[in-house]
């Protein structure tokens, strides 16, 4: 399991001319899931997007996380994630997990953070064409992987 995260002042998902989700400050996240992932890579997963500190303290050290701030996630479903173009120029999906397998962590990576972290998580459209804006903000994007 893969997140890309960035943190921003602002995020939104549009699907077929409408927004379907939007926050303001806290973090976009771009997950992706490989074969052998299972609810012990989102469960660590989960926990470390809560905890992570990457908002500024009174003394301008990343020494805050979302939980301390109270902000907002923005959770995007990207298999693409997974693609490799090491051999020519057209992406490879294989390590990318199946659809439907997929779609189960994905809405368990949600879940926990909302029921487990309290963490107001809103999601894009799973298998959807989606235009994703966001406001990065500092830019600061972490690369969280699981294994």
């Amino acid at each position: 399991m893969k997140i890309i995260l960035q943190r921003v002042k602002e995020a939104s998902c549009t699907v077929e001319g409408e927004v379907i989700s939007s926050i303001k400050n806290g973090y976009l996240l771009l997950v992706g899931f490989t074969h052998t992932d299972t609810i012990k890579e989102v469960q660590y997963l989960a926990k470390k997007v809560a905890n992570l500190r990457v908002f500024e303290d009174e003394h301008n050290k990343l020494n805050l996380s979302i939980l301390d701030k109270g902000y907002d996630i923005l959770s995007i479903s990207q298999f693409t994630i997974y693609g490799s173009a090491k051999k020519g120029n057209r992406p490879s999906f294989t390590e990318a997990m199946e659809p439907n397998k997929a779609n189960e962590l994905y809405e368990e990576l949600s879940n926990i953070l909302i029921n487990e972290y309290a963490i107001k998580t809103q999601n894009g459209a799973f298998g959807k064409h989606m235009d994703i804006h966001l406001i990065n903000d500092g830019p600061v994007t972490i690369t969280l992987e699981s294994k």
